[in-house]
């Protein structure tokens, strides 16, 4: 069994069983668990993989507090909570979502994408401020330049990280450390990838410690955002030679490699590129002393550079005793009123142990 694949093991039978199971029932569990051949390994990763075009039914509970222990609060660091979704579906190719970026500037309707290469669109319904439920959903596996699901490639189905660029969608396939392009101006989400260039350092990042999450800083001829038309690309945990978490610079004026700085052995898991130019980093780490715990970091834009090491304050953490899952995804809209709301979102590794949660938080500093 891969390094990885029993990191995603330890997620899925621990990160939300934690709190309803003892720690010692689950790892005598874990411990006593047969690794299958490596053909079979395979065969249960892309098990849940879209095989065709579809509607989804998802079914959506409230969170009305981010903290059960403390129903009264609602401010966690530099964040307000204002909603969140338990989703269900009894489509078995939905969850392990690893991937959300909004489609309109007014935080509804999104794109998703799960590790076993499926995407995902829909719009989210609000009552006020509060998120409801997920309507108009539907899957479609994501295609290759042959018109394929990628999944029919070997280790082509870890698409974990998605950045978006007006009709632009890069789509980052951990296993393989690969970037497909999708122009949805031809097709949406039947149009096919292409692979792009990128750094041969990115191609020899660690198995499955690799491409984890990408931001694409638009070109934009209202404002002139640093690293203009560049796509930013973090390893989940490959590290240098100094025990930091390397990243790229692909295209733009000036490609190369840098390092963000790791503190508290949190890995890399998503990045959101803010209007104001901020670039927020979303972490996690697992122990069996700790559990889960998540993080956001801001970054600035403007720090980033070839060879730099960049690193930022924590605006927000939380561990199990709040409503979290293996966070995996962030995106951000600013509403009517002027508020940055962020959005996250879990993979839940399509474990009955773990739930896929739709949180939302606006940014007030």
């Amino acid at each position: 069994m891969s390094t990885h694949s029993s990191r995603r093991s330890f997620l899925g039978h621990a990160a939300a069983g934690l709190s309803t199971l003892a720690v010692s029932r689950i790892a005598q569990a874990q411990a006593a668990a047969e690794p299958p051949p490596r053909t079979a390994q395979r065969a249960l990763q892309v098990e849940h993989a879209v095989a065709e075009p579809v509607s989804v039914e998802v079914n959506a509970r409230p969170i009305p507090n981010f903290e059960p222990r403390d129903r009264s609060r609602t401010r966690f660091g530099s964040l307000d909570y204002r909603s969140g979704l338990v989703l269900t579906s009894p489509y078995r190719g939905f969850g392990g979502l690893s991937g959300l970026r909004f489609l309109d500037g007014k935080g509804e309707r999104f794109l998703a994408i799960s590790d076993q290469g499926g995407w995902f669109t829909g719009a989210i319904r609000y009552s006020g401020r509060e998120m409801t439920g997920l309507a108009d959903v539907e899957a479609a596996p994501v295609l290759g330049l042959d018109g394929r699901p990628i999944t029919e490639k070997k280790l082509w189905y870890d698409t974990e990280s998605l950045a978006r660029d007006g009709n632009l969608v890069y789509v980052g396939l951990e296993r393989v450390n690969q970037i497909l392009r999708y122009d949805f101006a031809k097709g949406g989400t039947r149009a096919r990838g292409e692979a792009i260039a990128i750094p041969p350092a990115l191609r020899k990042l660690p198995y499955n410690k690799g491409l984890e999450a990408m931001v694409a800083v638009p070109k934009g001829k209202d404002q002139k955002l640093p690293l203009a038309g560049s796509l930013i690309a973090f390893s989940e945990r490959a590290l240098d030679a100094d025990g930091n978490l390397i990243a790229f610079l692909i295209g733009g004026a000036s490609p190369g490699q840098f390092s963000v700085r790791r503190t508290e052995t949190y890995d890399i898991s998503d990045a959101v590129l803010l209007p104001s130019g901020e670039l927020l980093i979303l972490e996690r780490k697992f122990s069996w002393f700790t559990g889960v715990n998540i993080r956001i970091r801001a970054i600035p834009l403007k720090s980033i550079a070839p060879g730099a090491l960049v690193d930022g304050p924590a605006l927000f953490a939380a561990d199990l005793g709040h409503e979290i899952d293996n966070m995996e995804a962030i995106d951000a809209h600013v509403t009517s009123e002027g508020e940055t709301v962020l959005t996250l979102i879990s993979d839940d590794n399509f474990s009955m142990l773990q739930r896929t949660l739709l949180l939302q938080f606006t940014l007030t500093e």
